[in-house]
């Protein structure tokens, strides 16, 4: 299946990290989601019923970046690709990219990120 739902450059703040002066002064985190489904039936009829609210998903992102702390972003990308296909079963896969641009490393660079896929 190539039908996707592309939801890009969710933004918002959490404490992840793996130094202590990332979970106290925490920094800016950004998602992006490429969310496989069937669109035919919602390409026809028009009807939310037979796609998938990315409000909500957008919502759930922004939930898990704001809340309890984890040390990589692995796991937060990780974390983000279950609680997406736990909530709707026409989700057949989901791709999670987890952007720390501040990220404390010496190299200058303009963005770290993890990229991890979960599939049903």
């Amino acid at each position: 299946m190539s039908d996707q739902i592309l939801l890009t450059g969710i933004r918002a703040f959490g404490y992840h990290g793996l130094f202590d002066f990332e979970a106290e002064e925490g920094q800016n985190f950004l998602v992006d989601l490429a969310i496989s489904i069937d669109l035919s039936k919602a390409s026809v009829s028009d009807s939310i019923s037979d796609t998938v609210d990315y409000g909500a998903i957008a919502e759930l992102v922004v939930e898990e970046i704001e809340g309890d702390r984890v040390i990589l972003i692995e796991r937060l990308a990780g974390k983000i690709g279950d609680r997406v296909l736990a909530l709707d079963t026409k989700i057949s896969k989901v791709e999670i990219t987890v952007h720390k641009p501040q990220a404390p490393v010496k190299a200058e660079l303009s963005d770290i990120a993890v990229k991890i896929t979960r599939t049903r």
